[in-house]
């Protein structure tokens, strides 16, 4: 079933995209909001930074099933291509599950996080109660996220930010809740709201897309009985070489954390930066979701429509608008509200929050760009140029903040430069790739291979 809508105005694209970035904006809501219950309770300053090793951990563990959005949305294109990648994904969800709860009860915790990342004892003591408690969390993720990417393919994106909205009041509800009526640890009440967030917003998807299911499978039915054969699918192997790089390039950028976090803890003051840190990349994360959500639009509509100029257009403006809006925050007195009132830092750990926050302004219009290029070469099936863009990332973050824990520099501030430095040669590398591509188009080996007969078009130049 293909896509039926229009992209040729800026205003189609918008109602195309809109959905998906509401959905990201209400994600990275979630773990301030959690942030804030923590700040509010004893040991904040331990709580948080043990929040933090946490969410570094379980969303390193998560990185098989991240990519399953862009997977499902990319391949689920008729109802044999469906029943595969669902196939793929439960065998994905299993081995992140395994993952979990070998970390999370047994020693290798002590070994990754006292050891390999040398965290102090008191804060790897208290995140471990929260590793155990998102044991499902990665299954949960990769099961919504699934069929995320089915409704984003047939264009009900519609669903995806009310099953987000139905997430962040689950795990606002219960973190507040449990503050409130309990004397749990923060990170207990922290990780159980995650969890409960998670699960309400699996559930809801999996009850949103049923009539969309049931619709594909039907479609699907009718083919075959027309054709006297089984409607076209990719095969479970193909799935696997499309997704492998995918699901090593979210484990390369997710190891970015602990990554960092592991030099926060070599640097000047290591607990006042590994508490302050959380709250840097939650608010960075809130200003980049709007450009975390343009790779599956350019996904769905750039290899469905022509020309892709006002899609380009179009996340230019979405990073020029995020980082716009960021300045808006981190350079007026509205920073010193918000982490006073609604993150609830006392004035030390402010002090080590700020110089970040000015720095990474720029963060959210070179991440727009960074999943411009993604977006395409994902369209065009070459996924692993992307996991060697992230390779190079990471190489360039660990280099980064090898140099500032030489130089004795300011964590924080020394994280967001890694970070920056990371994306702007990553991005050098993926436009250099795109521009391969637009010569080599790879578009039509994937049409062979999934069945779908179409007639090749050349691939799009960036």
């Amino acid at each position: 079933m293909s896509l039926t809508i229009a992209v040729s105005t800026q205003r189609q694209i918008l109602a195309f995209w809109l959905p998906l970035a509401a959905s990201w904006a209400l994600m990275s809501a979630e773990g301030p909001i959690l942030q804030a219950v923590i700040a509010r309770l004893p040991e904040l300053q331990t709580q948080l930074a043990a929040f933090g090793i946490v969410m570094s951990l379980e969303i390193a563990i998560e990185s098989p099933v991240i990519m399953l959005l862009a997977t499902s949305t990319a391949l689920s294109t008729n109802a044999g291509n469906y029943l595969t990648v669902r196939r793929f994904m439960i065998w994905v969800n299993v081995l992140a599950t395994v993952v979990a709860a070998v970390v999370a009860f047994t020693p290798l915790y002590k070994v990754l996080v006292s050891g390999m990342m040398g965290i102090p004892p008191r804060i790897a003591a208290a995140a471990q109660p929260g590793m155990r408690i998102m044991t499902l969390w990665s299954a949960a993720i990769g099961w919504r996220r699934f069929y995320q990417g089915v409704l984003i393919r047939q264009g009900q994106t519609g669903w995806v930010g009310y099953g987000t909205l139905a997430r962040l009041v689950s795990s606002a509800g219960a973190g507040i809740g449990l503050a409130i009526l309990t004397s749990l640890p923060g990170v207990h009440i922290a990780s159980i709201g995650l969890m409960a967030g998670v699960v309400v917003e699996a559930v809801f998807i999996t009850h949103a897309v049923q009539p969309t299911v049931r619709k594909l499978l039907r479609e699907g039915h009718s083919r075959s009985k027309t054709r006297g054969g089984k409607d076209d699918a990719v095969s479970l192997r193909y799935v696997a070489r499309y997704h492998a790089p995918l699901a090593a390039t979210s484990l390369l950028t997710l190891l970015a954390q602990p990554l960092i976090g592991a030099g926060l803890a070599r640097m000047p003051f290591p607990e006042e930066n590994l508490a302050a840190w959380p709250v840097v990349w939650g608010i960075l994360f809130l200003f980049r979701s709007p450009a975390f959500a343009l790779p599956e639009a350019v996904i769905a509509l750039v290899s469905e429509s022509r020309p892709a100029h006002p899609l380009r257009a179009f996340c230019w403006r979405v990073g020029w608008g995020s980082s716009l809006a960021m300045v808006a925050l981190a350079c007026t007195p509205l920073l010193r509200l918000y982490l006073r009132y609604l993150a609830g830092l006392p004035e030390h750990l402010s002090r080590f929050v700020v110089p970040g926050l000015l720095l990474g302004i720029i963060i959210p219009f070179i991440n727009a760009v960074h999943s411009w290029f993604r977006g395409l070469l994902m369209a065009a099936r070459s996924t692993k140029e992307i996991y060697w863009g992230m390779g190079l990332n990471l190489v360039v973050t660990a280099l980064v903040m090898l140099l500032a824990v030489l130089l004795s520099a300011p964590g924080v501030a020394a994280g967001v430069i890694a970070i920056t430095v990371a994306f702007l040669v990553e991005i050098e590398f993926l436009r250099r790739k795109v521009r391969k591509e637009s010569k080599n188009s790879r578009i039509q080996e994937f049409k062979n291979e999934s069945g779908t007969g179409a007639k090749p078009e050349p691939f799009l130049d960036s």
